[in-house]
């Protein structure tokens, strides 16, 4: 499975779309294991959606799936997302 994994900044453009802003230097807390991470940091998994997961204990902490006219949007693995504003 480390042959499909990337980091959080291969889903850079979709949180961007998603978040209106950058959120790869946003701090999110894994709800599964508490840790604190740079969404930049998080492994990314490209298949029928994006699947974003702990580096630390592997737990899914966002899922994005797109179609032609919806978006779908799952954050219950984020415990707290700490976005930087300007």
């Amino acid at each position: 499975m480390d042959g499909l994994r990337l980091d959080g900044n291969a889903a850079a453009g979709l949180l961007q779309d998603i978040f209106g802003m950058d959120v790869t230097v946003a701090d999110g807390t894994c709800d599964g294991c508490g840790a604190t991470e740079a969404l930049g940091a998080v492994h990314v998994y490209l298949a029928a959606g994006t699947v974003l997961r702990c580096p630390h204990c592997e737990s899914v902490l966002m899922s994005v799936v797109r179609s032609e006219r919806r978006l779908w949007v799952d954050v219950r693995g984020v415990r707290s997302l700490e976005l930087r504003t300007p």
